[in-house]
């Protein structure tokens, strides 16, 4: 089997003196490059066998891609783009800020009105490290809730209590949508964002949510998650084929998406970067706690956005809020990890074809994922390395999500559900 070589991460800050010299790049290396100016993403490089030039040109064309979407003046990128390709950094940094004049801050909140819930289970190493990263904000939320959910051990409310402002709450019920409803239901403030304890949120994370909801037609939102490390095989599966980066422009979603055949709704966004006006919640009914069958990264936070689009509502996805998720770095926990999502899924798919059953979803399900996966047994055949090694979790994922909301479907308080995205 082929080895699998680690790809190293880069946050290139375009807006620094040093730019690419900062950085020790080698021809032999794999590297995962996320240029930024400033507080703004602008776009992602995987690059082999590097070379300067190359790679210079590669920048350029991803920067100039990204600012086209920012503004109509042609003018003004090509300055940008001049200054960007000739390294006169005056230039380029003066037209940046020309181009990203509304998306910069003139005046940053000390505390914002937020409510930031972590929900979590026996991964208190983890909620420490996303903890350390909430309190170095530069806009605090007003209140931070960690819901510890059935916990085995107080290792959790132990890592909580070390941080000030910190709530600690215990759910004894397991499952991930029911710790979010329990967070919510908690939360003081009307908005209510919620992260994984897998993840390191950048400093600008709470301001971009706060002010993505100054807008009010903006009902809910979802942000863009980096990989924090894609030095493991499984790691690097899960980013090419199942990541949670969607992009680096603004989606808006509203009810025309769903007008689509069996509109995917789980392109929204991930569970582990996103918020509500808490008042949507209250008026769309929660999260449905019968999808609590696993991971819910397809599922739970999928399912709602559906509800939150057939009410009339819109959904912001706004790369600017952005957060660093830690993959799963081993093969079974991925595999693991996977089962969990299409089981969800699968019941989240049923469910959404109860509300509306001339969506599609029923057909999507029971006719187009199997061609689906047909089709990835006769491409992974006979070796089924790499992407196809989660195949049959898969799989089974699919069918035992069919199973339990067919046994379960009237019986919304029923959870079974002891994994987290």
């Amino acid at each position: 089997m082929p080895k699998i070589i680690p790809q190293t991460i880069i946050h290139m800050r375009l807006d620094d003196p040093d730019g690419l010299a900062s950085h020790a790049l080698t021809r032999q290396g794999r590297y995962y490059i996320v240029l930024w100016w400033r507080q703004i993403p602008l776009g992602d490089l995987h690059i082999d066998n590097f070379q300067e030039r190359g790679l210079i040109m590669d920048i350029t064309k991803k920067v100039e891609e990204q600012l086209s979407f920012y503004t109509t003046i042609a003018s003004l990128v090509q300055t940008a783009i001049t200054g960007l390709k000739t390294a006169d950094l005056g230039t380029f940094n003066r037209a940046m800020e020309q181009i990203f004049h509304d998306y910069l801050p003139t005046k940053l909140p000390r505390m914002l009105d937020i409510s930031v819930v972590i929900c979590t289970r026996n991964r208190s190493v983890h909620l420490e490290k996303c903890l350390a990263s909430l309190i170095q904000q530069v806009c605090l939320p007003a209140e931070i809730i960690v819901v510890d959910n059935a916990p085995q051990d107080e290792k959790t409310k132990y890592v909580a209590e070390t941080f000030d402002h910190v709530i600690y709450y215990k759910e004894p019920r397991p499952g991930l949508d029911i710790a979010r409803n329990t967070g919510a239901r908690i939360a003081k403030y009307p908005i209510i964002a919620y992260t994984d304890d897998d993840v390191n949120v950048d400093p600008f994370w709470c301001y971009q949510v706060w002010k993505s909801f100054l807008a009010p037609e903006v009902a809910a939102i979802t942000g863009l998650v980096i990989a924090a490390s894609l030095e493991t095989e499984s790691q690097q599966i899960f980013e090419q084929h199942w990541g949670f980066n969607k992009g680096y422009k603004d989606v808006y979603f509203d009810q025309d998406f769903l007008q689509r055949a069996a509109p995917s709704v789980w392109v929204i966004g991930a569970g582990a970067n996103m918020a509500y006006r808490k008042k949507v919640l209250e008026a769309v009914g929660y999260f449905d706690e019968r999808l609590d069958v696993g991971a819910a990264g397809c599922s739970g936070d999928s399912e709602i956005w559906y509800r939150i689009l057939a009410a009339g509502y819109t959904i912001q996805y706004n790369p600017r809020a952005v957060v660093c998720h830690e993959h799963r770095k081993e093969l079974h926990a991925l595999n693991n990890q996977l089962y969990h999502y299409m089981r969800g899924f699968a019941a989240a798919a049923l469910i959404q074809h109860g509300y509306n059953p001339g969506a599609g979803y029923k057909r999507h399900l029971f006719f187009a994922m199997p061609r689906y996966y047909l089709l990835l047994l006769r491409c992974g055949f006979p070796t089924y390395r790499f992407r196809y090694r989660t195949l049959w979790a898969e799989i089974k994922g699919l069918a035992s999500g069919v199973r339990f909301y067919y046994k379960n479907k009237n019986n919304p308080s029923l959870s079974k559900s002891n994994s987290y995205g």
